[in-house]
């Protein structure tokens, strides 16, 4: 690992101020500590290209405009022009170094003093003008189930005495999705069709899902891939990271239970996966890193391959995670949306790194783009279950919504936003925007 770029240096002083006055806002998500890339075009109606971004306060600078206008030079300009395109595949590809060098001239730009900071601010263009684009092309998707606490909320439905099968606290079990569904947030969701099979019926009908969910996570970007054949070492996992987003896998619930068995989620997933649009990357995320210390002492250790000091003292990220509801008729009546889960990624069962590692030790090549999820992401409070499923302990406990509605499961015109942050004491907060989709019929 490049420890050097991935430990806290001057670009995490919470200190520092922007010329971006919106950056300095207390709650602000975008800080100049944070520094996310995406990308985005113009929203005017007009034909514009997807351009490759970073978000200050309110405002994204373009990178393209920026390069332009000679505000980098030497590493940094050249990952600059690699991250300028519209899609961020050939800037992930290149590397801790490179990703390092453009975020801190970035910061050197955009702080208080900066002797650049008029040619920069004629590169900056307001988030409400902007559209913002899936920020690379996803070759592959593979999802992951990387909460203890969500998978024995979950196996208690099915198995009450024995929740965990018994391989789950040995191996990171995941599935492959579906690439071509994964989307920006924003994009409706449309209320999916397959083989349902009520309790007590004798055979499956063809119909709409009524058992729409949502499912709390995070996404986990690759950069450099690896070579067929050639596993991704533990140790070196962190440096195939770009960074981190938000993930809503939508999930059928009713088409899930009856196609699971044998192989797996298949119609009941790949129907639709929301992302949040910014990519914050590893770097940032430094002084939120936390140690990875869940699993019992009588849980059984890690096999060799997933485990290494670093992993153990900072490889957990404490990140924390919400999502909110907001029925049609709340909209209409002003009411506020509901927050339905408050928990954080520090209570994984399995590292970011983990994943990547266990993902690539069978000779599988993960390329600059590949995807990720964590898996829906439960902690132990009562607030901290990650989808309805386990919310409504199955569907046999209903919601209620300060409108006096109930739910068991998203119903048509229900809008479901996720949201994260990190905060900790000595850095300043930073956040991931929001990963929102309203459902249609």
């Amino acid at each position: 690992m490049l420890a050097n770029e991935l430990a806290m240096n001057e670009s995490h002083d919470p200190s520092l101020k922007s010329w971006v006055q919106s950056a300095n806002l207390e709650q602000c998500d975008f800080p100049i500590q944070n520094l996310p890339f995406g990308v985005f075009r113009i929203a005017d109606g007009k034909s514009h290209d997807f351009c490759g971004g970073v978000a200050i306060g309110d405002q994204i600078l373009d990178l393209a405009a920026a390069c332009k206008s000679g505000l980098f030079s030497g590493v940094a300009a050249s990952a600059a022009q690699a991250a300028a395109l519209n899609q961020m595949n050939t800037f992930m590809a290149l590397g801790q170094p490179a990703w390092h060098a453009l975020r801190k001239a970035i910061s050197q730009i955009l702080r208080d003093g900066a002797p650049k900071r008029d040619k920069a601010r004629a590169c900056l263009v307001p988030m409400k003008r902007v559209e913002m684009g899936l920020p690379a092309r996803v070759g592959n998707y593979t999802d992951f189930y990387a909460s203890v606490y969500h998978a024995t909320n979950v196996g208690k439905l099915f198995r009450p005495d024995a929740p965990l099968l018994p391989n789950y606290k040995h191996i990171p079990i995941g599935y492959h999705g579906r690439a071509s569904s994964v989307r920006a947030s924003g994009q409706v969701v449309k209320r999916p069709s397959g083989q349902l099979m009520p309790p007590g019926a004798l055979a499956p009908t063809l119909g709409a899902s009524q058992r729409l969910d949502y499912e709390l996570e995070m996404g986990v970007w690759i950069g450099p891939g690896n070579v067929l054949g050639e596993p991704i070492r533990i140790h070196e996992a962190e440096d195939h990271i770009f960074g981190l987003c938000l993930l809503n896998d939508w999930s059928a619930r009713d088409i899930q239970g009856w196609e699971y068995q044998p192989l797996g989620p298949f119609l009941s997933k790949n129907f639709l996966t929301s992302i949040s649009p910014w990519i914050v990357t590893l770097e940032a995320l430094a002084p939120f890193r936390v140690p990875f210390a869940l699993r019992p002492e009588d849980d059984p250790a890690p096999l060799p391959y997933l485990i290494d000091e670093y992993q153990t003292t900072k490889g957990g990220f404490d990140i924390t995670l919400e999502g909110f509801i907001q029925t049609e008729k709340m909209r209409e009546q002003h009411v506020a949306p509901q927050q339905l889960s408050h928990t954080s990624l520090k209570h994984l069962y399995w590292t970011p790194a983990q994943l990547v590692t266990h993902h690539s030790v069978g000779g599988c090549n993960l390329e600059s783009g590949d995807l990720l999820g964590t898996g829906t992401t439960s902690g132990p409070e009562a607030d901290g279950m990650g989808c309805l499923l386990e919310i409504t302990d199955g569907g046999k406990k209903s919601i209620g919504l300060p409108n006096a509605e109930t739910r068991t499961f998203l119903q048509n015109g229900d809008s479901l936003s996720i949201k994260g942050y990190c905060e900790a004491e000595g850095a300043r907060r930073i956040g991931f925007g929001e990963c929102v989709g309203v459902v249609v019929g």
